[in-house]
């Protein structure tokens, strides 16, 4: 369905087992980040009001995911650690393209949020196949549902901004650029780590 180049090896899950509340931190944060993205994609183009609609729900679901993670981490008798760099997010968002006009620029916002909710929903799908404990399983699950459906509203709106050859073209570059950079990660207790 992603089309990602690279798969996240499965042994990735059991170095996340090592420290659960270290990637639960992570996730929350990652979470918060993909509200305020798709609030500020709504700031910069309040002029497309069927995809102002649709992101705002994002935005309050991922805040949502947000609440859930952060009550799993007080369940487990964790606490809420400080946000962490995300050097994967930071090295795609130098791949989206400047300089071509505000809707060539949206489109490229909107492949860059898909990128990242296609690659978190493949990790969820990693974490709900390898992890022993069986209520993470079961959440990160439940979540790669919803990490599927923003992955395909973004590509949806992107899509509608462009001749499709030329959105086509843009994501296949995505694609091939984010296979590159993911194969130096998978080595850390963080969703995109």
């Amino acid at each position: 369905m992603f089309r990602l180049k690279l798969a996240t090896d499965p042994r990735w899950a059991k170095l996340v087992e090592e420290d659960i509340s270290a990637v639960l931190t992570d996730h929350a944060w990652c979470e918060q980040k993909a509200a305020s993205n798709a609030i500020s994609i709504i700031i910069a183009y309040p002029e497309y009001s069927e995809m102002v609609e649709a992101l705002s729900s994002i935005a309050v679901e991922e805040m949502q995911h947000f609440q859930q993670v952060h009550a799993l981490i007080r369940d487990r008798g964790f606490v809420l650690g400080p946000e962490r760099k995300d050097d994967y997010v930071n090295q795609l968002y130098k791949f989206m393209v400047k300089g071509y006009g505000r809707k060539a620029y949206l489109m490229d916002r909107l492949l860059f949020a898909a990128m990242i909710e296609a690659r978190s929903c493949e990790r969820f799908r990693v974490l709900a196949e390898h992890v022993a404990d069986a209520e993470l399983a079961k959440f990160y699950r439940d979540l790669m549902i919803s990490e599927a459906n923003h992955y395909t509203i973004f590509l949806q709106y992107a899509r509608a901004l462009d001749d499709e050859a030329v959105v086509e073209k843009r994501w296949n570059e995505w694609l091939v650029f984010e296979g590159e950079i993911i194969a130096g990660y998978g080595k850390e207790q963080k969703i995109h780590g």
